[in-house]
């Protein structure tokens, strides 16, 4: 058995559970921060057998796109950083991992 953990954009995270149900996948999702811009995200977590692992992956990429976002120069970003002009960034897209579970147990 495997656990997977999808971070994806807020924007993404309706699609893509909606499509992970229709397939037969039942996931649980977490509001979560972070990345470079501090922004809100959704992780997903899916507990599958090994060989579903890529259909859940293949539905995560079908629904989760990154794209272009303008940050104000008024922004502060990481470390102290702050811009003098706008700066365009790219955001959304996901980051998966796949870890192996050691135990599963239904309570």
């Amino acid at each position: 058995m495997k656990l997977i953990i999808a971070i994806i954009n807020r924007d993404d995270s309706k699609a893509v559970t909606q499509s992970l149900t229709k397939q037969g996948f039942s996931s649980t999702r977490l509001s979560t921060t972070g990345g470079f811009l501090l922004s809100s995200n959704v992780t997903v977590l899916v507990g599958v057998d090994e060989e579903k692992v890529q259909d859940v992956i293949d539905v995560i990429k079908e629904h989760s796109h990154s794209r272009k976002q303008m940050i104000p120069a008024s922004t502060e970003m990481n470390h102290g950083y702050c811009p003098t002009m706008p700066v365009e960034v790219t955001v959304g897209g996901a980051t998966i991992f796949v870890v192996d579970i050691e135990r599963f147990e239904r309570i």
